[in-house]
């Protein structure tokens, strides 16, 4: 298994990396392509109910898989939503398997592939599912950092308004701590004031803390994010697990 800090220095990166007039959503369906080898991919919100949005693709082969999905009303992305678990689907354009006319068409789009859909559940509750694809081979991440990654994602896609009641979004009890922290990784990655909060949701799911604790790290110069070709790290140190908590 990958040291989870550095799945979230990769994140912090390839978000830091996009170009700016890309929307974040954008940057971190590409920054998910990236970092689990992937040939392609989408981020999808609320994939089974009437309002499903597609909110990023990364190519146009990715667009149509998720044309496909919506038009079928079957596929993996939308059992992965359903069922609140990765599903992944071998597409070698025979019929058959749990989405036969998915698979049937999606070999006629893209041909052999497979396609690992991972839904996005940071407070336990799924919100969303993460597509990506690829023609050859596994990805290069285990299927369970490829979760953490996902539910990463979804922790940075939140509103910071919103709670579920875990510890992970507890409330958030000094907002001038996080807007000095934010304006900190706003510093330290070159990025806008949005899309460093994103990062730092995204790092307060990974260590199950509030948001507030992870401001607090930052503005107290325990974590930072300026060396993203590195593990993000507490009081300057390597973590030695792969918890992500860097000895929290």
């Amino acid at each position: 298994m990958t040291n989870r800090s550095t799945v979230l220095a990769r994140l912090a990166g390839a978000v830091a990396a996009g170009a700016r007039d890309q929307p974040l959503a954008v940057r971190l369906c590409i920054a998910c392509v990236e970092i689990l080898g992937a040939d392609g991919g989408a981020i999808t919100l609320a994939s089974t109910r009437p309002e499903r949005l597609t909110v990023s693709t990364s190519n146009g082969t990715s667009a149509r898989i998720e044309d496909l999905q919506d038009v079928l009303g079957e596929g993996p992305g939308q059992e992965a939503f359903r069922e609140g678990r990765a599903v992944v689907t071998h597409v070698d354009g025979a019929r058959g398997g749990p989405f036969p006319m998915f698979t049937e068409l999606a070999g006629d789009i893209a041909g052999p592939l497979t396609v690992w859909a991972i839904p996005m559940h940071p407070g336990g509750t799924t919100i969303g599912v993460i597509t990506v694809y690829r023609a050859g081979g596994a990805l290069s991440q285990s299927l369970d950092d490829a979760q953490f990654l996902a539910d990463a994602v979804g922790a940075a896609l939140l509103d910071d308004t919103a709670t579920t009641g875990t510890v992970a979004f507890a409330a958030w009890s000094d907002r001038a701590r996080v807007h000095q922290a934010t304006g900190m990784v706003v510093a330290q990655l070159a990025i806008a004031p949005g899309d460093a909060l994103a990062i730092l949701r995204a790092h307060a799911y990974a260590e199950s803390a509030t948001l507030d604790e992870i401001a607090r790290a930052v503005v107290d110069r325990e974590l930072s994010f300026t060396n993203t070709h590195q593990d993000v790290t507490h009081d300057g140190t390597t973590p030695d697990d792969s918890t992500g908590r860097g000895g929290r």
